[in-house]
C-alpha cells in the first residue's frame, strides 16, 4: 500500500487552539499510511504582490510544504461567521502566481469546531468556496463540530458522542486521496 502525506493546516493562530488539539485528535484517527505534518501559517506575512519578486523564506517553506503533500485538511475555527485571517492570507499566498497555485487539484477537505451550535459551519462554507475557486478538489459533506466538553478526551482523542462522526468523514477523504493521488 502505498504511503501518502496529508498537511494538517489549522486555521488558528492561538496556542491553546481547540482546533489544533481537533486536528491532532483527527490525525489519530488516520490509517498508518496517511503520514501527516502541520505546516506553520502564523509566520507568513500579509500577502503583497510586491513581494512577490523576492518571496519570504517563510512563505517559499509554506508553498513548498503544500506542494509537497498529497492531500490538505484544514481544521479552522470561525471568525465573526467567516474564516479566520491567518487562514485566508495563506490560501492567498498558496494561490500565486497563479501559473503555481498549490491548491490546484489537491484533494482538501475541511472540518473546524467552534463553542456556538454550529460549529465553524459558516466558516467551512467560504473556505469550500475559495477551496474551489483555487481548483482544488474538495471533499463534499459536512464536518460542522460543536466545541464542548467530551469532544476531545483527556488522550487527546475524539470522544465517544462524536468519533464515528469524524472517523467516517476521515474515511471517505482518505478514500479521495486514494482514488485521485497518482502514484
Amino acid at each position: 500500500m502505498s504511503t501518502y502525506h496529508l498537511a494538517i493546516i489549522v486555521g488558528s493562530n492561538r496556542r491553546e487552539s481547540t482546533n489544533r488539539q481537533l486536528a491532532e485528535a483527527i490525525a489519530k484517527l488516520l490509517p498508518g499510511h496517511i503520514e501527516v505534518s502541520y505546516p506553520q501559517i502564523d509566520d507568513l506575512p500579509l500577502y503583497n504582490l510586491d513581494l512577490e519578486s523576492e518571496r519570504p523564506a517563510s512563505v517559499n517553506r509554506f508553498t513548498d510544504e503544500i506542494r509537497a503533500a498529497d492531500a490538505v485538511l484544514i481544521v479552522t475555527p470561525e471568525h465573526n461567521r467567516s474564516l479566520p485571517a491567518v487562514l485566508k492570507n495563506a490560501l492567498d499566498w498558496g494561490s500565486k502566481p497563479m501559473d503555481k497555485n498549490v491548491w490546484f487539484d489537491k484533494p482538501v477537505a475541511m472540518t473546524g469546531a467552534s463553542p456556538g451550535a454550529m460549529g465553524a459551519a459558516l466558516a467551512q462554507q467560504h473556505l469550500r468556496q475559495i477551496m474551489g475557486i483555487l481548483g482544488s478538489v474538495v471533499l463534499g459533506g459536512e464536518a460542522y463540530l460543536q466545541f464542548r466538553p467530551g469532544l476531545i478526551t483527556e488522550n487527546g482523542e475524539i470522544g465517544e458522542d462524536s468519533h464515528q462522526f469524524v472517523k467516517s468523514y476521515m474515511d471517505r477523504f482518505v478514500s479521495l486521496i486514494e482514488k485521485l493521488v497518482q502514484r
